[in-house]
């Protein structure tokens, strides 16, 4: 039987990043080499989870027919082309047999709790807290960043016929903050003229509504629409080492690469399903100008300013079950005119390819491309690779960026720079 369990999963990450020459408003220093890190971001969890899926037997003692994995469960749709943290694949990772740091059973009683209340009242959820600390070797201005971030998130599942089609509310509620005078890990990025961010979601906001959207299946679950606060980034570039509590602490090895101008979570509606066994199309559009932390503001910008990022998605995967795990896609975006931003419209492409060989490796190569916009990249070329011993146990990853500052956003004159994320 899978079995939820509670452990905590230090994770440590080394980031070079050699830059041509510093944004920092604070000084203009040329050539800065900086060693960003020693960072560490510990997630004290209520489940932490593998950064892939993988098959992992799923047995009663004495039975006899053959087993189930975890690719193959009774409640999953096929048709899930949504992100590891989108919502409801993270509390399906997370009630997922695990390999624990320190393994207890000091939680069992209330994991057993939870899952009754999912099969009485169709309602699941869960929670996490994760805290980042980053030091940088030099930098213009601060050279530390400590803060941390509690996530509390859930579905109900209000409409169901058992064939697939079914409706649900999807919520998560966030409390992002930094520690005493540190900034927070998503800001140090910037303080060391580095044109990119780490660990984009460590910031102090502190209360937000990220999520609060209605979503359909149907056609069996081969059609899904979402509507309401949602996040682009759950279903848009999506590949299966892109979250930083599971993958790379880098934006440039996350979702677009660091070319697309993603925004906040706020008002947005998408659509995606499957053509066949194997092709599917996403498509959606969302608010450019939200603030989570202020949500009732949400509806004056996205229905009077008009200024929307629209994207759509083609892409392949090997299975359904395994979506993203071996994966190609082809992603284009266009953002509108940010006017009190002063931040022109824009549009742009990114290409993305991953692997998984012999369930232990995961082999990917991504690449974008921005015609303005806002971005921070306007190029970016990335290639890498993560290991894993065992399902959800230790991992190792190494990747690498090459990136062309977008000179919309920076202005002219910075040359290319090259980032190297190892982490385990």
């Amino acid at each position: 039987m899978n079995t939820s369990r509670t452990h905590c999963t230090p994770r440590f990450s080394l980031d070079y990043v050699e830059l041509a020459e510093s944004v920092s408003r604070v000084s203009k220093t040329k050539r800065t080499r900086v060693f960003a890190s020693a960072a560490c971001l510990l997630c004290l969890a209520l489940a932490v989870s593998p950064a892939w899926a993988e098959e992992v037997p799923d047995c009663e003692d004495g039975q006899t027919e053959p087993c189930k994995t975890s690719t193959e469960p009774e409640n999953r749709p096929a048709a899930n082309l949504a992100g590891p943290e989108q919502v409801e694949n993270r509390l399906y990772i997370d009630s997922n047999q695990v390999t624990p740091l320190f393994p207890s059973d000091f939680a069992r009683g209330y994991f057993n709790w939870k899952e009754q209340v999912k099969k009485d009242k169709v309602v699941d959820f869960g929670g996490d807290y994760s805290l980042a600390y980053l030091k940088a070797s030099d930098s213009p201005g601060d050279d530390e960043a400590f803060g941390g971030m509690y996530r509390f998130y859930g579905s109900w599942e209000a409409t169901g016929d058992g064939k697939g089609n079914s409706g649900a509310l999807i919520w998560k509620i966030e409390h992002r903050h930094a520690y005493g005078g540190y900034i927070p890990a998503g800001s140090l990025g910037f303080e060391i003229g580095y044109t990119g961010m780490f660990l984009p979601p460590f910031s102090d906001q502190g209360t937000r509504l990220t999520n609060l959207y209605w979503r359909q299946r149907i056609k069996g679950g081969n059609l899904v629409f979402i509507g309401g606060f949602v996040d682009p980034t759950d279903y848009l570039d999506v590949y299966m080492l892109a979250s930083p509590w599971t993958g790379y602490f880098n934006l440039a090895f996350s979702t677009g690469s660091a070319s697309i101008p993603l925004p906040n979570e706020g008002l947005g509606l998408a659509l995606g399903g499957y053509l066949n066994d194997n092709l599917y199309m996403i498509g959606g559009f969302a608010d450019s100008n939200s603030d989570p932390a202020h949500p009732g503001d949400g509806f004056d910008t996205f229905f009077n300013d008009h200024e929307y990022f629209t994207h759509f998605e083609i892409g392949w995967n090997s299975t359904r079950e395994t979506a993203f795990l071996n994966n190609v896609h082809l992603s284009l975006w266009h953002a509108d005119e940010r006017k009190a931003a002063a931040t022109p419209n824009g549009w742009g492409a990114n290409l993305s390819w991953s692997r998984s060989i012999n369930s232990h490796w995961i082999t990917f190569v991504r690449a974008g491309y921005a015609k303005d916009g806002g971005s921070l990249l306007e190029k970016s070329l990335v290639g890498g690779v993560a290991y894993q011993t065992v399902p959800g146990g230790n991992q190792l990853g190494v990747a690498a960026n090459w990136g062309t500052p977008n000179e919309s956003t920076w202005g002219p004159g910075l040359k290319n720079q090259k980032t190297l994320e190892v982490f385990y």
